[in-house]
C-alpha cells in the first residue's frame, strides 16, 4: 500500500511537459510551402527526454533528434499538400506521462509566395531605428533589458522605435523612397552597445526598446500602403554572447569554436582563391566576428535549417519585399548555396541583397546568381551591395582626389562584364559604417549633388542613408561609427532642427533635400533609369559623361567635378545623341542647346531629358 501511494507521489511530481517547455521555434508556422519538411525546437528541462506525437490530418512526424542536452528535442515534422490550417495538439509523453501543447498552423496570405522583391525601379532608404525617430518614449527603458537609454552617450541607446518610424512614413514616400532598409530590430539584450542591432539575443524577437513584433508587422503594413516595402537586416554568421542559447547549447558543435574566442582574420580572399590556405578559409568562416558576437557553425545541418526557417518565417509574418543579408561571405560557402537556394525556392520574385565588403568586383561578383566560379560554387542570390563602385565615387569626389578620378568611376562601370547582372546591384552613397557623404566630399555641395546624381541615374539599384537629404555630417578619418550614426534631427521631442518639418534647417539644406525629392521622385516615374541600357565615354578633365536610352527615351548625364567649368564638343557624343539638338535639365526644368558646344558648370551635375532625334 505504501509502495502505490509512493508511485502516486512520484508521478505527480513529474513535470507537466507543455508547461515546462520554455520555447518552441519557429513559434507557429504555415501550410502551403514548398518544402514540406518543418524542424521544430523544443527547448524546456528534461524535455530531450520525452516522446513527442500528434494526431492530425496531413500532418506528421518523421522523425525525432535527441541532443546531449536534455533539456533540447528536436521534431520534424511533414506538411502534406492536404494539411489545413489550425491546431496542432502536440503530446509530449515520458514515463507513461503526458501534456499537451497547442502549435499553430497559419493559412498563407493570397499570392505570398509569387511577392514581389525591390529592383531597379526602387530606391531604397536604409536608417537606424534607434537614431531615426523616438514615438514612444515609454518603451526607452524596460524592466529585464540590460542598457538604459541614455541619448547624451554616443555610443548608447538614444530610444528611436518602430513607432517614430510609422510616424514618418509620410515623409519618407513624399522624397521618393520606395524601399525601407532598417538595420536590425532584433532584440540585442546586451549590457553596452545593444543599439546598433547586429548582437541578437532572440532571433524571432523584435527588441521590446523597438516596439513588438506585432508593431512590426504595422509598420510593413503601413509601409506597403504608402507604396513603400521593407527590407529586413538579418546576420546569418553570428549572435550575441548574451544569446538566450550561450546560457544553455543546443549541441556541442551549435557555435564555431564555442569555449574561446577565436577571432577572425578577415582574409575574405580565402573564399575563392585557388592558392588559398585551408586554414585561412577557416578562420574566415569560422573565427568570431567581434568577442561578443560568437559565430554560428552552419556546417551543423540542425543550425542550418534553423536560420533558413527563421528567415522564411519572418519573411511570410511580416510580409517582406526583401532581405539584406549582413557579413555574407563570412557564413559557410555551402550553407549559403542551402540557404539562398531554399529562400528563392519559396519566394523565386524576392530580392536578397548580401554584404561583401570588398573594393574587388571579382570578390563581390562570386556570389551573385548565375557566376560560373572556377571551384564550382553556386550561388541563388540576386543581388549584392556594390561596395566597388560606390567607395570608388567616393573616394572620386574626395577633396584630395585625382583631378581626373572620375575616370576611375568610368573604368569602374566597365568592370560590369564580371556580373552575371549588374544592374541587380544596389549601388549606396553611404551606410551605418562609412563616413558621412558630405563631410567625405569636404562639405561641397556641388560634389554632394554630383554623387547623388550618379547614384540615382547609373545602372544600379540607388540605396540612400537617412539623414544625407540634409547634409548630416561625421568624422572622415579612422573609424568613427557614432558619428555616422546621429539622430535624425526632429526624430525626438525638443529637436530645434526638424528635417521632417524644415524648421530651423539652414538654406543650404533646404536645397539640398530639395534636390533629393526632385531626383528620386523623377527617378520613380522613368523606367529608362530602371530598365535602360547604358553607353558611356571616357571621362577626360574631370568630366564624365554616360546615357541611359531606350527605344522611347534618352538621357544625357554629365558629371563635371572640375573647379573651372567646362565645354563639351557634342560632335563626340553623336552616336547616341543621334541629332538631338536639345534637351531639358531634369532639376531646373530650362532646355539646353546641344548644338555645338554644351557647357558644363563647374562642379556640377546635368541630368538633360533629351529631344527625339531627328530624322
Amino acid at each position: 500500500m505504501k509502495r502505490t501511494a509512493l508511485a502516486l507521489l512520484l508521478s505527480l511530481a513529474l513535470p507537466a511537459f507543455a508547461q515546462n517547455i520554455d520555447r518552441m521555434e519557429p513559434p507557429f508556422w504555415w501550410t502551403g510551402f514548398k518544402d514540406k519538411n518543418l524542424q521544430l525546437m523544443v527547448h524546456g528541462p528534461a524535455i530531450g527526454e520525452a516522446t513527442p506525437s500528434l494526431d492530425y490530418p496531413g500532418v506528421r512526424i518523421a522523425s525525432v533528434t535527441r541532443t546531449p542536452n536534455k533539456n533540447y528535442l528536436f521534431v520534424n515534422l511533414v506538411i502534406d499538400d492536404g494539411a489545413k490550417p489550425g491546431t496542432l495538439d502536440l503530446r509530449f509523453t515520458r514515463d507513461g506521462k503526458s501534456s499537451s501543447y497547442a502549435y499553430s498552423l497559419r493559412a498563407r496570405e493570397p499570392g505570398s509566395a509569387q511577392r514581389k522583391g525591390f529592383g531597379q525601379a526602387d530606391v531604397i532608404y536604409n536608417l537606424m531605428p534607434d537614431r531615426f525617430a523616438n514615438g514612444d518614449t515609454k518603451n526607452d527603458d524596460l524592466p529585464g533589458m540590460l542598457e538604459k537609454a541614455n541619448r547624451a552617450n554616443r555610443d548608447g541607446r538614444h530610444g528611436g522605435d518602430i513607432a517614430g518610424i510609422i510616424q514618418h512614413l509620410d515623409y519618407l514616400a513624399g522624397m521618393g523612397f520606395t524601399q525601407l532598409w532598417p538595420t536590425p530590430f532584433a532584440e540585442n539584450n546586451m549590457p553596452a552597445y545593444s543599439y546598433h542591432g547586429y548582437a541578437a539575443t532572440d532571433f524571432y524577437k523584435m527588441d521590446p526598446r523597438f516596439g513588438s513584433n506585432e508593431d512590426y508587422v504595422r509598420l510593413s503594413k503601413e509601409a506597403r500602403a504608402r507604396g513603400i516595402g521593407l527590407i529586413q537586416d538579418i546576420v546569418l554568421s553570428h549572435l550575441g554572447s548574451q544569446h538566450w542559447w550561450l546560457k544553455d547549447l543546443p549541441m556541442p558543435d551549435w557555435l564555431n569554436n564555442p569555449n574561446k574566442f577565436t577571432p577572425t582574420a578577415h582574409h575574405r580572399a580565402a573564399n575563392q582563391d585557388p592558392y588559398r590556405a585551408q586554414a585561412d578559409y577557416d578562420n574566415f568562416t569560422r573565427g568570431w566576428f567581434v568577442e561578443t558576437m560568437p559565430d554560428m557553425n552552419q556546417s551543423n545541418p540542425f543550425v542550418a535549417t534553423y536560420q533558413i526557417q527563421n528567415s522564411l518565417w519572418w519573411i511570410e509574418y511580416a510580409g517582406l519585399s526583401g532581405l539584406r543579408l549582413d557579413t555574407f561571405g563570412y557564413s559557410d560557402s555551402a550553407f549559403l548555396t542551402q540557404y539562398t537556394k531554399r529562400v528563392m525556392d519559396e519566394y523565386p520574385n524576392l530580392t536578397m541583397v548580401g554584404e561583401e565588403w570588398s573594393r574587388n568586383p571579382v570578390f563581390v561578383s562570386h556570389w551573385q546568381t548565375g557566376k560560373q566560379n572556377f571551384d564550382g560554387y553556386r550561388s541563388y542570390m540576386p543581388s549584392m551591395m556594390d561596395f566597388p563602385m560606390s567607395e570608388t565615387l567616393r573616394e572620386a569626389l574626395a577633396p584630395a582626389a585625382d583631378a581626373n578620378s572620375l575616370k576611375d568611376v568610368y573604368e569602374m562601370l566597365a568592370m560590369d562584364q564580371l556580373y552575371p547582372d549588374p544592374s541587380k546591384l544596389v549601388m549606396f552613397e553611404g551606410n551605418h559604417d562609412m563616413a558621412r557623404l558630405y563631410s567625405v566630399v569636404g562639405e561641397d555641395l556641388g560634389r554632394w549633388k554630383i554623387a547623388l546624381a550618379a547614384l540615382f541615374t547609373l545602372p544600379r539599384i540607388p540605396q540612400f542613408y537617412y539623414g544625407t537629404e540634409v547634409l548630416m555630417t561625421s568624422t572622415v578619418k579612422g573609424r568613427d561609427d557614432a558619428s555616422y550614426r546621429h539622430d535624425m534631427p526632429g526624430g525626438w521631442e525638443g529637436d530645434k532642427v526638424n528635417a521632417f518639418t524644415g524648421a530651423g534647417l539652414t538654406p543650404r539644406q533646404t536645397e539640398a533635400q530639395a534636390y533629393v525629392r526632385r531626383l528620386a521622385n523623377w527617378r520613380k516615374a522613368n523606367p529608362v533609369i530602371h530598365s535602360g541600357k547604358t553607353m558611356h565615354f571616357g571621362a577626360e578633365n574631370g568630366v564624365y559623361v554616360y546615357f541611359r536610352y531606350d527605344e522611347r527615351k534618352r538621357v544625357m548625364v554629365v558629371l563635371n567635378k572640375s573647379d573651372k567649368a567646362a565645354e563639351l564638343d557634342t560632335a563626340r557624343f553623336q552616336e547616341i545623341l543621334r541629332g538631338s539638338r536639345a534637351g531639358v535639365d531634369v532639376i531646373s526644368g530650362e532646355r539646353v542647346n546641344l548644338a555645338g558646344k554644351l557647357k558644363a558648370p563647374a562642379t556640377s551635375a546635368l541630368i538633360l531629358e533629351l529631344d527625339k532625334a531627328e530624322k
